[in-house]
């Protein structure tokens, strides 16, 4: 069995926008090195000055050598059959792979990072980054941060790994059932082993425990799994997984509850790599206030945190449609409800008459009347249900309540009796959440495909 310990450098930090500078290779039988190249690569784009500082390679170190489809049909010789070694051994392998695909090489094979095997056969050092390993083992480095005095101090770090590893850890490793090498090179596997194959809400967490990424999933370790397949080497993608030190997760009873877990966490928590669902909210509500004249005026406006809504909408154009429709059903004043501002006097749409409370004419008690009349229709129309569907184990189900049109909360319950007296009793015991208009429909749409699971309230 023959490895192919590497290291290389490169002008950035992922491999879709960014070249290789150096590759160092050393072919080592599994007792010792037994071949070793290395080159300078032109990457054929500047190299930023943070990587001159960090590597010492320039711009006109590099405007000689060779670039990378110069030697990528001996890089793939060397490297192809054997086991691919490197300390985060994903990046490098990103690297490589990409770039030898874009010359035209399929490279496909078996990894070993020595981080994860470091921190399998030397736990509970404080850093496994190479210079600081290879500080606390007295493994010497010459010319740190170049492929060759990388790649070399590696190899002994490999040697020196395989004099710890007694109970044949690096052979479980490599066998293609462990899928230890597609994880990321900070994460215990043990994290992905003890995920549940059930719903629930995963939070990623980097090094200092800090949550920084939130997912819904209807199998937690298969979908926390999947996270790691493949070699895309986009930047976002490469940051993510570099960040990743350990994953926590709560069970749901449900993939639906897990959504709605999820959506309140992400804006609770706002983690840095959730982008999608950040930029999400319901951008319109109606509103209610009563103006210096005490007539009682409706508004559509954007959505404003902590202020009791009536009704939301996706768009402005909903919500005006929603109110034109309570002005013609009520002959409320569309002037009132800032539906028209050029006019010293309302319209309504039907007969065109003025029914005059934008002018006074009409009373604010008679007007207010019709106001709270349609404002209690509203909230007739509000639908009060809760769902009752599994749980987390067997001899448990899940409740959740919606309650005058808005999400109120879910939690848990063993007795399926428990909505017998109504939504008052359970309130108590229900975890109560924050409702927007995604949250709502999620719930509404799952409720019109599954009615043998709706209770009325």
């Amino acid at each position: 069995m023959l490895y192919a310990v590497v290291d290389i450098e490169t002008t950035g930090g992922h491999a879709s926008a960014n070249g290789i500078t150096e590759v160092a290779i050393n072919i080592h039988d599994g007792n010792q090195i037994v071949e070793s190249y290395t080159t300078l690569i032109n990457p054929k784009q500047p190299v930023p000055i943070y990587i001159t500082a960090l590597t010492g390679i320039d711009n006109n170190m590099l405007k000689d050598a060779p670039t990378f489809d110069d030697v990528a049909l001996q890089i793939y010789q060397l490297l192809n059959d054997k086991i691919f070694v490197a300390h985060n051994v994903n990046f490098d392998y990103s690297f490589l792979k990409h770039h030898l695909a874009a010359a035209g090489y399929d490279l496909q094979c078996k990894k070993l990072c020595t981080v994860r095997l470091s921190r399998k056969l030397i736990p509970g050092r404080p850093s496994y980054s190479l210079g600081k390993l290879c500080t606390a083992l007295q493994i010497p480095i010459q010319n740190r941060h170049r492929a060759a005095g990388d790649a070399d101090a590696t190899s002994i770090l490999f040697n020196l790994l395989q004099e710890y590893n007694k109970e044949g850890i690096i052979a479980e490793m490599l066998k293609k059932a462990s899928k230890e090498q597609v994880l990321p090179p900070h994460l215990d596997k043990t994290s992905i082993l003890r995920l549940p194959n059930q719903p629930g809400v995963y939070y990623f967490k980097d090094s200092k425990g800090k949550i920084v990424y939130v997912g819904k999933a209807k199998n937690l370790k298969k979908r926390v799994a999947s996270h790691f397949t493949g070699n895309t080497p986009n930047r976002q993608r490469q940051e993510f997984l570099r960040t990743i030190h350990h994953v926590d997760f709560v069970v749901c009873g449900t993939e639906l509850m897990a959504l709605i877990l999820e959506a309140n966490e992400i804006k609770r928590i706002w983690p840095e790599n959730n982008r999608a669902m950040k930029r999400y909210e319901h951008r319109y509500d109606l509103y209610v206030f009563e103006d210096q004249n005490g007539y009682l005026r409706l508004a559509i406006d954007k959505h404003k945190k902590n202020n009791n809504a009536i009704q939301s909408f996706n768009s402005l154009l909903e919500g005006y449609n929603f109110l034109t429709q309570l002005i013609d059903k009520y002959q409320l004043c569309a002037r009132l409800c800032y539906l028209q501002k050029t006019a010293t006097k309302c319209y309504a749409h039907e007969n065109g008459q003025c029914f005059g409370a934008c002018s006074g004419i009409e009373t604010v008690t008679v007007y207010n009347k019709k106001l709270n009349a349609a404002l209690a229709d509203i909230q007739n129309q509000q639908p009060s249900f809760a769902l009752v569907d599994e749980g987390r184990k067997e001899e448990e189900f899940s409740c959740l309540v919606v309650e005058n049109g808005k999400f109120y909360g879910m939690g848990y319950f063993t007795d399926k009796n428990y909505l017998q007296d109504g939504l008052a009793p359970i309130k108590k015991d229900l975890s109560i959440y924050q409702s927007n208009s995604y949250i709502l429909n999620l719930i509404l749409n799952y409720a019109e495909q599954h009615p043998q699971k709706l209770y009325k309230l």
